[in-house]
């Protein structure tokens, strides 16, 4: 079987270069592959790396021990079926740059007691549905009006997640924005990013006002996963044609279900879960793994 190990680093500091392909081949080789081949999808961004093995776990970790002291993340899979069909991510911290929550409580100046209970949420160290209704509980009174603000001033998208998305669906993928977040801001990313569909949680609101409640059911770890199942169902994919992304605890069941879960920038419990993880690059890192090349990408 051909498996391929797709070398990637910060777009922004290209330090792949051709004296690291010839690394990843000649290591590959004193571990017995064959059929080694190495070709760029970006220049001293993306490499791959194709070679034959019987034990291709063994070889790929002999690669990273030689390249270990790159700043860049390798992730090795079978050739066969690497370019996935539905793609479900996450938003807050992967979509996105900023906790949108958190970003919220900023504006009231009640961030130094939400940020922290965010950050033991996406660790796994709480549950997640009592720490959200905790937190949205805090808002309770607050203008809506926030929310626009909020919208307008603190949103911003990740690099390389407009690419992502579109480069994806132009090429016949479906996709899904879930969240733990809420509804006003994931209408807004799905809008502007490009994606098919979005879900997140609703945070109630009256007469001008946050009630300090939120919607039930809540959006959390196991209906991401659910999500994921719904989608294929609908679309007529098997698990094994999709990725997901996410960085949280609530995002590992999704993760693990997926065909290629990657564990984006991630708390270290989610990285050790997963199968894939990007570290250093931004997100058309999930392209690379799908083996697109820059000429390949679309965004807009």
């Amino acid at each position: 079987m051909q498996y391929v190990l797709t070398i990637t680093c910060d777009p922004g500091k290209p330090i792949l270069s051709d004296v690291h392909a010839d690394q990843a081949r000649a290591t590959l080789s004193a571990q017995g592959a064959i059929g080694i081949d190495a070709s760029w999808l970006s220049a001293g961004r993306a490499l791959d790396v194709i070679f034959e093995t019987p034990n291709a776990g063994r070889a790929a970790n002999a690669v990273r021990a030689a390249l270990g002291e790159l700043d860049a993340d390798m992730n090795g899979q079978p050739l066969a079926r690497r370019r996935k069909q539905l793609l479900i991510a996450d938003m807050d911290s992967t979509i996105i740059t900023e906790e949108s929550l958190d970003a919220l409580a900023d504006f009231i100046g009640i961030k130094d007691q939400v940020a922290p209970v965010t950050a033991r949420a996406m660790r796994g160290e709480i549950d997640f549905d009592t720490a959200l209704r905790d937190r949205v509980r805090l808002l309770a009174g607050q203008p809506t009006s926030l929310l626009d603000r909020l919208l307008e001033e603190r949103i911003h998208l990740t690099g390389g997640a407009e690419a992502l998305v579109r480069t994806m669906a132009a090429n016949g993928a479906f996709t899904a924005l879930v969240s733990g977040g809420f509804t006003f801001v994931t209408e807004a990313v799905a809008a502007k990013v490009g994606f098919a569909t979005h879900r997140g949680n609703v945070l109630l609101t009256r007469d001008g006002a946050m009630t300090g409640e939120v919607g039930e059911p809540i959006l959390g770890k196991e209906a991401k996963l659910e999500s994921l199942g719904e989608f294929c169902a609908v679309q007529g994919l098997t698990l094994d044609q999709t990725m997901a992304v996410g960085d949280g605890a609530n995002d590992i069941p999704m993760l693990g279900g997926a065909g290629t879960g990657v564990a984006f920038h991630a708390k270290p419990a989610v990285a050790a879960t997963a199968r894939f993880t990007v570290d250093h690059g931004d997100l058309t890192a999930l392209l690379y793994l799908q083996g697109y090349q820059d000429s390949d990408f679309v965004t807009d």
